[in-house]
This record gives structure tokens, C-alpha cells and sequence, in this order.
């Protein structure tokens, strides 16, 4: 007994039975129904998404025996013989197998003749891109001006390959991807009407790997079943298709967040055991993170995998927004350079490792920080120097070491305490209200992201019961969000221990901020190091001696 494949036995019959493509469906019946049929229809998309389904489906509605319709009957000689491949007069024509001019003119030969059975002879190319130019140049007039009784059909899944001018004789229709949910609801009635039994997450496991082909996914049905035998279970499709168990990116994204190095290697391990694809591992992982920065964006959004809606939402308040798109970025990435690896575990897991030895800059104070004995490093003495091979292009900066960089939106800030006591109070803004050193504050703070700038570029003036007053600098003010104010006022209160409301105070007096002074020090750095090389007797004795000049934007302090 013969077996015929789900993707042939569940193809559309007709416009009813077509889904995910009521664009196309829509214009083609009013078409038939109007009566106002192009000569030349052109149906773009992916594979698998019905162009071919949708052409035969038109053909039978221009020769079904009952009339031009929408609806045609399938029971008639005309309908029949086109569901079984073999209408005389539609003649289906693989394109990347007649590429040769020669081939596309006998076929233009016999366009003039008159259709056999049929009321139109229909001719559909299939990866109609394929065809060479000479080619596309002989059935351009043929396709401008065809005999009144034939219909040319065109299939593609690249219309970026066809001339302009074929483009502009047909009526062009793009066939869209169906959504995981579109193939999981239509695999579901297949597997029920076929009377075999399920796991949801079986079919959703394929639906995912279809990538929005409803062909592939019905070839992937058919390998599933024939690897479970019986019940279709999640697990069986896990190792059939060689996807990974959701539970287990879980896990990993669990162990990245807690920032535990060693959860994460046993992670690794325990996926080594099942010889995954590291990239498509990398891909899951991208994708899981993606959903999460959704979640952060939009809280109330509700997710396609109702079942994990829990853990999605415990994740992503876990995770920080700025550390979710850091390893989204490290995830494709990696996923990019997995082949340049020594193997591509050794790959993945340096991936994994870059998630956790990089953060957003400003997120994680150091030790020495935290307890108020930062320090600029800032020296009079000659410092080390490195002067770069050669100049940058016009218009570039020297590089600056990380302790002497200039502010940015991402950059904790450093500062001598001494020093910066000094100077605010000569301002009259030192320790005011006992309230400590706005430096050291802010490194205690621990913030992250453009809060950290909101606050660098401020001075603590004082507190007045409730209140904390800081005077922000013209600088500033392009930080200053009600979002980023509420931030602030947040880890103001965690950091005080008590409810406290924060009073800014535009002002051109604000120059003795963290951020213009390690500004100031940066400058600083960059002058001793431009002077110390300048003034170097082995540099000058080789200006002497060649005539040579230092580029000064090549020099930079030492990191």
C-alpha cells in the first residue's frame, strides 16, 4: 500500500481550505468573481508558503467545467486532473531545470495554439527566477501580449533576480511566513484527523522549527511520526528534531543572571552530553533573551508559550535591562564566530564567559569603591605612556586609559575623596547635612546606565528634612528623565535607609561635579603623558637625527 506524504495529502483543494494568505485570496476571488483576470500573476515568498498550491488552485477556478469561480467544484474531469497532475492544459514548467533560451521558445511555440480540453491554457513556471537572461528576454513580448486563452502563472522565492520588466507585466503577490501559532493550530487538526495522539509541546516544537513553512512542517510531521511510532511526545520530537529542552536555556539563563560561573560550565556539560549544535544552542538563547526584553519593555505583553509565562516574568525582572541586550549581543555574536573557534564547545563556552567578564560599564563598583577609597590615579609625576604606531584618522581622539576616561553615559566615575572634599568645600558644598561625600555616595549607590551620568553630573548642596537638594549643570539636564529622576530618587532611599525626595537645581555654579572633574583629570593624564613624551631625550634625539616630528593625537596615558 502506497503512503502518501501529509504535505500532498493535506495540500489546499481550493480558496476555502487556504490559510495565513487572505491578502492573496482575497484579491483572487474578487478577481474571478468580477471577472477581471490578469494575464500574468506573480507569486513571491518563502518555501512552502503556497504559491504553487495557490496557482493550481487558480487554474482549477478558470477550467473548472461549471464556469469561472472562486469556488470550483473538484468533482468535474478538469478539477480532478489538476489535483492529480495531469491537465492536459496546464503545463507546469520547472525553471532551474530549462534554464536554456532554446527550451523557453518550444515552449513559446506552442502558445499560440488553442487550449486542448480546457477553457484556458494555463502555464506555470516554478522558481521562474532561474531562467537566464536571453531566456526572460524571449518571453517578454509573449508575456506583455498573450493569446487571449492562456494564463502564465509565475512562482518565486527570489523576485529580486527578475528584470524590471517582467516585474511590471505581472500582477505581483507576496506570500507571507505563517506564525508559529498558524502552524501549530493547522498540524493539530492534521494529527487529529489522522487519529494520532499528542503532546502539545510536540507540535510546537515543530512548529518552531518550520520557521514559517507550512511545507516543511508537515515534513517534519511525517519524520516525527515515524520516530515515535505511537504518541507523539515532546521529548522523542527533542531528539529527532535536535532541539534543545526549553528547561535547560532556562536553567543557563538562571545561572548567567546569578553571575555563577560554575552553574554555568555544569550547564555546558550537561549539554555536551546530547552533542548539540553550539550555534543553534546560541540561537535558542538569543531568542529566550529577546522574549525577555520584550517582558522588560512591555510587562503586560503576553507571550505565545502560555506555560512558561512564569518563569518568562521571573527572568526578566531578574534580569537587568542593560545586561539582556549585552548578552543578546554576545549570543549572535558568538553564534557568528563559533566556526573561527578551536571547536565549537570551546566556542560556546568562551561566549558564556564574555557574558559574565563584561557588564555595562558603571554596573558593578569595585571593592575599593564601594567603600569610599576610590581613587583618580591621577599623578604629576611623569607617567607611563604608549604612543601608538600610527595616527588615527582626522578627527579621532586619543585613546584614554579607563580610569582617566572621559564621561559618558555608561562610565562609573572616580574621584580622589580628599580631593573632592577640598573642593566643595571651598564652593561651600562640602559634607553637607552630614550627609557624606557625593562621590563616594555615588559609588555606594552602586547605579547603572544613564542614572549614573544623571547624578555625576550634580552636586549635593544639602537636605532639608525630607528633602535632598543638588544643583545639576547645564550638562546634566540632557540626562535629566522623569524616569531617570525616579531612579535616583530610588537608590537615594535604599542607600539612606528611609523615604527621601530629590529637589534638582539647574545651575551654572554646578562645576565641581564627579563628571567634570575626571574630565578635568583625564585632561590632566593626557597632557603629562603628550609632555613626557615630548620631553623624552631618546625621542628628541630622533626628531635631531631625522627630522622627525611627534604626532601628538598618537599618544595617549597609559592603561
Amino acid at each position: 500500500m502506497s503512503y502518501l506524504a501529509l504535505a500532498r495529502k493535506w495540500r489546499p483543494r481550493n480558496f476555502e481550505e487556504l490559510a495565513g494568505q487572505e491578502h492573496v485570496m482575497r484579491a483572487l476571488v474578487n478577481a474571478l468573481q468580477t471577472g477581471r483576470v490578469h494575464h500574468a500573476f506573480l507569486f513571491t515568498g518563502t518555501r512552502g508558503v503556497g504559491k504553487t498550491t495557490i496557482a493550481r488552485i487558480l487554474a482549477k477556478s478558470l477550467n473548472c467545467e461549471t464556469g469561472v469561480t472562486p469556488t470550483p467544484c473538484g468533482q468535474c474531469s478538469a478539477c480532478r486532473e489538476i489535483d492529480e497532475g495531469r491537465f492536459v492544459d496546464l503545463i507546469e514548467v520547472d525553471a532551474a531545470s530549462r534554464t536554456k533560451v532554446d527550451d523557453t521558445r518550444e515552449l513559446l511555440d506552442n502558445v499560440q495554439y488553442a487550449p486542448a480540453r480546457g477553457r484556458y491554457k494555463v502555464y506555470l513556471i516554478d522558481e521562474v527566477h532561474m531562467l537566464s537572461t536571453h531566456s526572460f528576454n524571449a518571453l517578454l513580448k509573449t508575456l506583455e501580449e498573450p493569446p487571449p486563452h492562456v494564463k502564465f502563472l509565475l512562482a518565486t522565492t527570489d523576485p529580486q533576480k527578475l528584470p524590471v520588466t517582467v516585474l511590471s507585466r505581472c500582477l505581483q503577490f507576496s506570500l507571507k511566513r505563517f506564525t508559529p501559532g498558524m502552524v501549530f493550530n493547522r498540524l493539530t487538526e492534521i494529527v487529529q484527523a489522522e487519529n494520532i495522539e499528542f503532546e502539545p509541546e510536540a507540535l510546537r516544537l515543530v512548529a518552531r522549527a518550520a520557521q514559517g513553512s507550512m511545507r516543511d512542517a508537515l515534513s517534519l510531521l511525517d519524520q516525527v511520526i515515524a520516530f515515535c511510532g505511537g504518541t507523539l511526545t515532546a521529548a522523542d520530537t527533542r531528539k529527532i528534531l535536535g532541539t534543545l529542552d526549553r528547561a535547560q536555556v532556562f536553567t543557563l539563563v538562571d545561572a548567567l543572571v546569578a553571575r555563577d560561573a560554575r552553574r554555568v560550565l555544569d550547564c555546558v556539560s550537561e549539554l555536551d552530553e546530547q552533542a548539540p549544535d553550539y550555534g543553534e544552542v546560541l540561537a535558542e538563547l538569543a531568542a529566550l533573551l529577546q522574549k525577555l526584553a520584550l517582558l522588560q519593555a512591555v510587562p503586560d505583553l503576553q507571550l505565545d508559550e502560555a506555560e512558561d509565562q512564569e518563569i518568562y516574568r521571573r527572568l526578566a525582572a531578574a534580569l537587568s535591562p542593560e545586561d539582556a541586550q549585552l548578552f543578546y549581543q554576545f549570543a549572535i555574536l558568538g553564534r557568528r564566530d563559533l566556526e573561527l573557534a578551536p571547536d565549537t564547545r570551546a566556542g560556546f563556552e568562551m561566549t558564556l564567559l564574555r557574558m559574565l567578564a563584561f557588564g555595562v560599564a558603571g554596573e558593578r563598583a569595585t571593592g575599593e569603591q564601594t567603600a569610599g577609597a576610590a581613587s583618580s590615579r591621577v599623578s604629576a609625576a611623569t607617567p607611563a605612556v604608549r604612543a601608538r604606531g600610527a595616527a588615527p584618522a582626522a578627527g579621532g581622539t586619543a585613546m584614554a586609559a579607563a580610569s582617566g576616561q572621559p564621561a559618558s553615559a555608561n562610565t562609573h566615575l572616580t574621584a580622589d575623596p580628599g580631593r573632592d572634599a577640598d573642593r566643595g568645600t571651598a564652593q561651600g558644598h562640602g559634607d553637607p547635612g552630614g550627609m557624606g561625600d557625593w562621590t563616594r555616595m555615588i559609588a555606594a549607590m552602586n547605579l547603572r546606565g544613564p542614572v549614573t551620568q544623571l547624578a555625576a553630573h550634580c552636586i549635593l548642596t544639602g537636605r532639608d528634612g525630607n528633602t535632598v537638594k543638588l544643583l545639576l549643570d547645564a550638562n546634566g539636564e540632557l540626562f535629566r528623565t522623569a524616569a531617570l529622576e525616579e531612579k535616583l530618587t530610588q537608590a537615594m532611599c535604599d542607600h539612606l535607609g528611609e523615604k527621601v525626595r530629590l529637589e534638582f537645581t539647574v545651575s551654572t555654579e554646578a562645576k565641581n561635579t564627579p563628571a567634570n572633574r575626571q574630565r578635568i583629570a583625564a585632561d590632566d593624564r593626557l597632557q603629562a603623558a603628550r609632555a613626557s613624551i615630548q620631553n623624552d631625550p631618546n625621542v628628541q634625539a630622533m626628531q635631531d637625527m631625522f627630522g622627525a616630528s611627534v604626532n601628538p593625537e598618537s599618544i595617549g596615558p597609559a592603561d
